[in-house]
């Protein structure tokens, strides 16, 4: 009995220090020190703003000068988060393993953080807006012409029996298939393209020299063959590269 009675209080020792160990920590994790300038705290957003993320997490923030310690800053490096007057505003975790500061950054980035930074108008407008969205450079695509030719000149012989593949043969194809302008204008054209010969209903037809295996005898092809090698599928794809991609129109809106 004895011994029970010792494992017991020896078992409420560990958990006694666990949990007193523990706790540092998690109130550590409660409060974040957020590194501001002057410019930003007098503008009283700061002010504003935290009280509310606080009130909804129960993660106190204090805000600190540049130059001193604090898990988590607002200046010009890291993610930008909102801009105002004349700067965009960007925050940066300076403390990985700091859970307040991981979840004031979300919060800063989050539509509701966002929503609550617009919402200061100390003057009757908005002081503060959202990030700039810097829209990404369009694709440069260089189309090697001869190839392209080449790629031409393959499309009619092995595709344009089914497809569409050129302005001049819109009335010589099968009207269920996609023409190669429409494909081209999916973001993965240029794999669809490489591996048609894997997706149907291409394989029970399709001969890629060098890639493919031979047709099973029992299983003949249910049509003429379409038979090409690499450097012909190549120079289809470098043509195809080339096309305007068709007009899908705006996305459907669901209701």
């Amino acid at each position: 009995m004895r011994g029970i009675r010792q494992i017991l209080v020896a078992a409420i020792v560990v958990i006694v220090a666990q949990a007193q160990a523990t706790a540092p920590a998690l109130a550590q994790d409660r409060t974040v020190r957020l590194s501001a300038p002057a410019a930003l705290v007098d503008s009283g957003l700061l002010q504003y703003a935290l009280p509310r993320f606080s009130l909804k997490t129960q993660v106190k923030v204090q805000i600190v000068a540049p130059g001193e310690p604090a898990e988590l800053a607002l200046g010009d490096t890291g993610r930008a988060v909102f801009t105002g007057p004349a700067q965009v505003w960007r925050v940066e975790v300076l403390d990985a393993d700091h859970a307040g500061a991981d979840r004031l950054a979300d919060w800063l980035a989050s539509d509701v953080g966002l929503a609550t930074i617009t919402g200061y108008a100390p003057d009757g407008a908005a002081a503060f807006g959202p990030p700039e969205v810097v829209e990404a450079a369009p694709e440069e695509i260089t189309v090697d012409t001869e190839l392209a030719r080449l790629g031409l000149a393959a499309s009619e012989e092995h595709c344009g029996r089914c497809h569409v593949i050129s302005e001049e043969t819109r009335m010589t194809s099968i009207d269920s298939t996609p023409s190669f302008f429409l494909l081209r204008a999916f973001e993965d054209w240029q794999y669809r393209f490489e591996v048609f010969y894997v997706l149907n209903p291409h394989p029970a037809f399709t001969q890629v020299e060098e890639v493919t295996e031979p047709f099973p005898v029992s299983r003949p092809s249910p049509i003429v063959p379409v038979e090409m090698t690499l450097d012909e599928l190549e120079a289809i794809v470098a043509y195809v590269a080339g096309l305007e991609p068709a007009d899908l129109g705006a996305p459907l809106q669901h209701q």
